[in-house]
């Protein structure tokens, strides 16, 4: 088992100077309990005065100021926080543990289930959940789907009963029951105004901690976007998801007024799939990430200091869907980014998913599933030989096990697995455990682009130099990938012998 010492600690005077600065940078990094009015707070509540420092006491999550008997505030909303990433790195049983319960595992199994999932026995991982996040698995699922109901009853004209199915719960009856508990107010009551409609979409805030480099992230997306599946311009990110009898769309941008959020504009026909689309958007989007913890570990290096002073903020870019990155990854083998989006085009257009109805203007069909590339003939898209037979491959290893994209393995694991597939080498295993599992340590370092951008100099690394190098920025290699490819995303800074090599 990995070493404790992966899972965060609170420091009560760092913790203290947060609280008094309402210092934003902190938001979700731990909550704030005030004992004389039983309510917990985020670290930017703007509730004045502030309480007194011997009545306040600090929790790590909000599940665990919830099983001490704490409601949350309804000023600042802990349900808006941005989730604390510190919880999802590395590999201790917790982490995996974390992952599963946001992928919703206990949606529908049990703690057993889970605990089996990460190696231990169930009574060892209440233990472990109790002692690093102040409450038991149950309850730290719980208080996720009930902050999430919170959310969706203060910004949504949603119906109660879809706000249950919503936020995870199959009874209204126990729904109601778990929120009143929790807020010591009926759900209905909660909702003093309705929201006005938004057609038949919502709109939801999705906090983050600053600084936060959207249009950078827009801009990666931008050049990769599929026809027919994704739009993306200057100010927005849009894709449809499906099913295809029953399709979704969605839209991102900045929020007005200069908020820490992303403005999510949503139409999810299937409300007990809204939790996990909300997260998966989250993590798309890396709305999680501690920018004060990635840049103390990457300023170590001279390349990473100038690009932290220029870029801060930088995010990683996730994926809808690991098979789809997959797809992505083996037609950019080799190619410019222009070239390997033209082949996904094709394959989008010949195999994918049409819609009856388009979901929204652009957005007409669905990526093509592993079942329908399988066996696909892909030569006539021009596609080399050679990648016809890795994306089969894969798709293939995908339908029977061989390969995934489980949360809960760790990043050795899903190289291992996916390089024992012909077609599939180790910048193509990390380029896909950074964008299709958003993994912040994974570290493509046979990259041309990396090896020459690192240097800082015009010469070109080793592999096994830029490797060297890295490990001064673990767990956030992945951070500076997209740091070093930024600094080198300018033309007349790109060598022609390195555009074949250019970013999947």
């Amino acid at each position: 088992m990995p070493e404790l010492h992966t899972i965060p600690t609170l420091d009560p005077q760092t913790c203290e100077r947060a609280r008094l600065s309402r210092d934003a940078r902190f938001d979700g990094l731990f909550f704030i309990a005030v004992s004389t009015t039983r309510i917990y707070c985020r670290p930017v509540c703007p509730a004045s005065p502030s309480p007194k420092r011997e009545n306040v006491t600090y929790y790590t999550t909000a599940a665990a100021a919830e099983a001490a008997g704490f409601r949350p505030c309804l000023r600042c909303r802990p349900e808006l926080a941005p989730g604390n990433d510190a919880w999802q790195r590395g590999d201790h049983v917790v982490t995996r543990a974390l992952k599963l319960i946001d992928e919703g595992l206990l949606q529908d199994q049990s703690v057993d289930a889970l605990a089996q999932r990460v190696g231990i026995g169930a009574r060892q991982l209440r233990r472990l959940f109790v002692e690093r996040l102040g409450a038991p698995p149950i309850d730290v699922h719980t208080t996720r789907r009930l902050l999430f109901a919170k959310q969706l009853l203060t910004e949504t004209n949603m119906p109660v009963t879809d706000v249950a199915l919503a936020s995870g719960f199959g009874s209204l009856r126990r729904f109601n029951a778990a929120f009143a508990q929790a807020n010591r107010i009926a759900p209905r009551d909660l909702r003093r105004k309705p929201y006005a409609t938004q057609g038949d979409s919502l709109v939801l805030r999705l906090h983050y901690r600053p600084p936060y480099d959207f249009h950078s992230l827009l801009a990666f997306l931008r050049g990769r976007a599929l026809p027919g599946i994704e739009v993306v311009d200057d100010e927005s990110y849009t894709r449809v998801f499906g099913p295809a009898d029953a399709p979704g769309w969605l839209r991102l941008s900045a929020w007005p007024e200069q908020e820490n959020a992303l403005r999510l504009q949503l139409r999810c026909p299937q409300p007990a799939q809204m939790l996990s689309v909300v997260s998966r958007i989250r993590r798309m989007f890396d709305l999680d990430a501690d920018p004060q913890a990635i840049a103390t570990a990457l300023q170590t290096t001279s390349p990473m200091r100038s690009s932290l002073r220029k870029h801060p903020g930088l995010r990683l870019p996730g994926s809808w869907d690991g098979f789809e990155v997959a797809v992505r990854a083996i037609l950019g083998q080799q190619v410019s980014v222009a070239a390997a989006r033209t082949l996904a085009s094709r394959v989008v257009h010949r195999y994918g998913a049409p819609l009856s109805t388009p979901a929204a203007p652009g957005l007409e069909c669905l990526f093509p599933t592993p079942e329908t590339l399988a066996d696909a003939d892909l030569n006539p898209l021009g596609i080399t030989t050679a990648r016809a037979q890795s994306i089969r491959g894969v798709a293939r290893a995908l339908l029977d096990g061989r390969v995934d994209f489980r949360v809960e393995q760790s990043l050795d694991e899903f190289v291992q697995r996916w390089v024992a597939l012909p077609g599939i080498g180790e910048w193509t295993a990390h380029y896909m455990a950074m964008r299709g599992m958003s993994h912040p340590d994974a570290f493509p370092a046979a990259d041309l682009i990396l090896r020459r951008a690192a240097s800082g100099d015009g010469s070109t690394l080793s592999t096994k130099a830029l490797t060297q190098m890295a490990e001064a920025w673990r767990p956030w290699r992945a951070y500076a990938v997209m740091h070093l490819w930024r600094s080198m995303s300018e033309p007349a800074k790109l060598p022609a012998t390195t555009r074949k090599r250019a970013v999947a």
